[in-house]
């Protein structure tokens, strides 16, 4: 080949590689311009002209009890939007959208006779309504698959979970408290139009890099509807304003109920007004009344400033005190600590108090939970008020004696309680157990946990036994008694304060009970409170039937078996050797032998049983917070362990009776 041949050639291929250069250059420069320069712009235009989107509200967890039924899920239904440029007869076409949909033609018309590219005409139809619109074909107008919240159980447990809105968003109860975790990812809805013009949608995901969880509560729902349907028969019975109550496992802190009256649907909130969805268990405030007294004796016995069988004069029923006279609800002489619980004297509490101190009552009061919030994983809590010492006048420290000029919450007392039903240990409340993925991994679980130690565990197991009399015969709180089961519980009425006359009203009361059940062995801890109650205002006869009656069921659904003892005629007997003790306390002081007992316990031990009746032992064992196991009839002969054993290293003494004559 001749040299000038191959340079044309060469020239020819510089030439052509130049032209490639050119054109590639171009496209990348073209590319730079709309991909960079001109981005916004485009993406604007395009938003504008072909693609339009909604915004759709996110999926949502499950709520389980701890059963696994499910309180709170999302179900699937469908929302139906326009194209009002796409529709060409809009009266015809709103004329059978208004027949599906149950709502006025007019209405509808009036949608699609606006302006715009995207009109929602109903969001979150029933399936079979969704179907019937998608069959009709009509051109501009089109069904989305949507979500909302469905509370399968409506009223039950309705305060504590509370509801989502229209967007799927959290507004009360757990709803808000976990929005975060219970959310999925938005989705977005997005049009467009092919070709020929026609609309078509796609729904997409939109990253947001939060995952959906799912909550399993320590709710009981079958415990939680037995609660709220005796809670609701009792405020209807009373004609009260409101209750509430609480199921506590007082071993753990878990909330196997909590129970709100009055009652709402969250299926339908907006049917209601915002007074029905307060969960009143933490945001109500209340004087506690009575019930304080079980941790007054608390402190004094662990204190030892009293003993069970100490004996304060009762003034027959009026007390001068700070300028003030208190009185009882009946007369009585001279109590012990045990008769002035059971019978719940304000004057015999304000005694004790007197010999413990105000200064150190507040701080056990403070110890036990009271003017402070429990933490529990829900919003709304309130924390109380106790009066600091330096502001007490005398009349306002005997008035906190028997529970009056302080406040708590339903929750507060109940945790209070539980301290001693589960020997000291003030717990902290929960009520979500676990924290689980879409894929159904436990991210988080919760676990019991002791906030602090209150009192001993002996000061706690003997003031159970002084809180079982009060269900007794002669108690304050008979009807709380459950067949087969010792009850340990403290009643409570209190006056509630007249904002206007900024005085103690006469006629508003808040009647209370709370206990425990079996009082040796608490499975159930069980708080009851009624606002207001007409005609009877008695926490014992007001409160006491509800207790009863939930707790009656929940030990039964619990599978927890009653005491055979319990259940037979002795039972009645047991509860008459109580009240007959209290009563011959209330005539006058006991014998010297029983002074001798008294100051035998002070040295903290073991009194000698021989020569007694079995319920001279049976009532002053309870007293001591020991188990006393019975065997034969007639009078003590021999006990195990023996008379003068430190009572610290006690739990239960075995006590033998014989015959008079026999050996």
């Amino acid at each position: 080949m001749k040299v000038k041949e191959k340079k044309w050639i060469r020239f020819r291929i510089y030439v052509i590689a130049v032209f490639f250069l050119l054109g590639f250059g171009i496209i990348f420069a073209r590319a730079y311009q709309l991909q960079v320069i001109q981005k916004d712009y485009l993406r604007s235009t395009a938003e504008n002209g072909i693609v339009g989107s909604t915004r759709l509200p996110p999926d949502r967890g499950i709520i389980y009890d701890r059963e696994g039924n499910e309180l709170a899920l999302s179900v699937r239904v469908g929302s139906v939007f326009a194209h009002p440029g796409q529709i060409k007869d809009k009266t015809t076409t709103a004329r059978k959208l208004a027949r599906i949909l149950g709502e006025r033609e007019s209405g509808i018309l009036k949608i699609l006779n606006r302006n715009g590219t995207f009109k929602w005409v109903k969001k979150r139809i029933p399936p079979d309504q969704a179907r019937q619109i998608a069959d009709l074909k009509i051109a501009g107008v089109g069904v989305t698959p949507d979500v909302r919240r469905y509370y399968p159980a409506r009223e039950t447990a309705a305060h504590l979970i509370g509801f989502a809105g229209v967007d799927n968003q959290g507004l009360e109860g757990l709803e808000k408290r976990y929005d975060r975790l219970l959310k999925g990812p938005p989705h977005r809805l997005v049009w467009m139009r092919d070709a020929l013009g026609r609309p078509f949608a796609v729904n997409k995901p939109v990253p947001s890099g939060l995952g959906m969880h799912h909550l399993v509560l320590t709710i009981d729902k079958d415990i939680q509807y037995k609660a709220q349907e005796a809670l609701k028969a009792a405020v209807a019975k009373s004609r009260a304003r409101a209750g509430h109550c609480l199921v506590i496992d007082p071993m753990t802190g878990e909330i196997l109920a909590m129970a709100v009256i009055p009652e709402f649907d969250p299926n339908h909130f907006t049917d209601y007004t915002p007074d029905h969805w307060r969960n009143r268990v933490l945001t109500d405030c209340f004087e506690p009344g009575s019930t304080i007294k079980a941790f007054l004796v608390s402190a004094a016995l662990e204190e030892s400033v009293v003993d069970p069988l100490s004996e304060f004069d009762c003034e027959d029923g009026a007390y001068r005190v700070g300028g003030r006279v208190v009185h009882d609800a009946h007369k009585y002489g001279r109590l012990t600590v045990a008769d002035i619980i059971i019978h719940s004297s304000n004057i015999g509490a304000i005694k004790i108090g007197q010999k413990l101190g105000y200064a150190r009552f507040c701080e056990y009061l403070k110890r036990f939970g009271f003017s402070e919030k429990t933490g529990i994983d829900l919003l709304g809590e309130r924390q109380g008020f106790i009066r600091p010492a330096e502001d007490a006048r005398i009349i306002d420290q005997a008035t906190l004696y028997f529970g009056q000029g302080m406040t708590t919450t339903s929750l507060q007392l109940a945790m209070a309680m539980g301290a001693i039903a589960n020997g000291g240990n003030l717990m902290r409340p929960f009520v979500v157990k676990q924290i689980v993925d879409g894929s159904g991994r436990v991210t988080e679980e919760k676990r019991p946990k002791v906030v602090r130690r209150v009192v001993s565990a002996r000061t706690a197991k003997t003031v159970a036994r002084i809180l079982e009399g009060v269900a007794g015969s002669h108690g304050t709180a008979e009807k709380a008694a459950i067949s087969g089961f010792k009850v340990a519980g403290k009643t409570g009425t209190s006056q509630k304060a007249d904002p206007r006359t900024r005085q103690y009203s006469r006629t508003k009361y808040i009647a209370s009970f709370v206990g425990f059940v079996p009082s040796d062995q608490p499975r159930l801890l069980i708080s009851v409170l009624i606002d207001e109650p007409k005609g009877v205002v008695y926490g014992g006869l007001v409160a006491g039937p509800v207790f009863s009656e939930i707790g009656a069921w929940a030990l039964n659904h619990l599978r927890v078996n009653p005491r055979p003892e319990l259940l037979s005629v002795a039972d009645a007997g047991d509860r008459r050797v109580s009240a007959d003790t209290s009563q011959s306390a209330a005539q006058g002081p006991e014998s010297p032998e029983i002074r001798a007992l008294a100051a035998q316990l002070s040295e903290g031990m073991l009194p000698d049983f021989r020569g007694k009746g079995m319920r001279e032992v049976l009532r002053r064992g309870r007293a001591l917070g020991l188990k006393v196991c019975l065997e034969g009839s007639g009078l003590a002969v021999s006990q195990k362990p023996e008379p003068g054993c430190p009572l610290e290293a006690v739990d239960m003494v075995t006590v033998r009776f014989s015959p008079p004559g026999h050996s």
